[in-house]
């Protein structure tokens, strides 16, 4: 139906009004409205990176703290010694990043990186062995050495990665890389704990 010029008038300023008078009922009911500032993540952008260099930097410490304990086949602990993946074992379930118990097993676990100094990262686990049958497993700690529980010398040392071929030394295998932005928020600096078992 068609509305005459005059009414149409009309009911278009009975609008303007009734939004004229309605704007002091809406000023009020945002006042107590927040407005948020826009988001800007550049602050927390390294965030993630120093958590993991921070947890890698526990692993290192954790593992140098064993230097010198005795080997023991089986073992777990400070107390009574570690074989080679018991140390791995409970360097890394200090800082609650729980691997398997055998070193065959652990070099399963994480993120497989390309078997090269150039790519190695303190925390990662270096893997040694003859085919593809893993018999030793250690903790890489930067400038191309590991650290490892010796059955030949006996204790837990630190060592060159790279070591001309000899009797008893296995070759390197492989890398695996547990500390990553995904784990980075496990606690770094929980107590360690006195052993697990099998």
């Amino acid at each position: 139906m068609n509305r005459s010029p005059i009414l149409r008038g009309a009911s278009t300023g009975a609008f303007v009004a009734a939004c004229i008078l309605g704007m002091p009922a809406i000023a009020r009911a945002q006042d107590g409205v927040r407005i948020s500032p826009p988001y800007t993540p550049v602050e927390n952008a390294q965030a993630p990176v120093v958590a993991v260099t921070a947890l890698r930097d526990s692993v290192v410490s954790r593992a140098r703290a064993q230097l010198g304990k005795r080997y023991r086949y089986g073992g777990e602990t400070p107390k009574h010694g570690f074989d080679c993946s018991g140390l791995v074992s409970y360097v890394m379930s200090s800082l609650s990043l729980m691997v398997p118990r055998t070193a065959a097993a652990q070099a399963l676990v994480g993120i497989e990186i390309v078997r090269d100094t150039a790519r190695l990262l303190p925390g990662d686990l270096v893997t040694f062995g003859r085919g593809k049958s893993i018999t030793h497993i250690g903790i890489y700690v930067g400038n191309g050495r590991f650290i490892q529980a010796s059955s030949r010398a006996h204790k837990v040392i630190e060592v060159d990665l790279l070591r001309a071929p000899a009797a008893g030394i296995r070759p390197w295998l492989g890398v695996r890389r547990l500390v990553s932005p995904d784990t980075a928020a496990a606690p770094a600096d929980g107590p360690a704990p006195a052993g697990r078992t099998r």
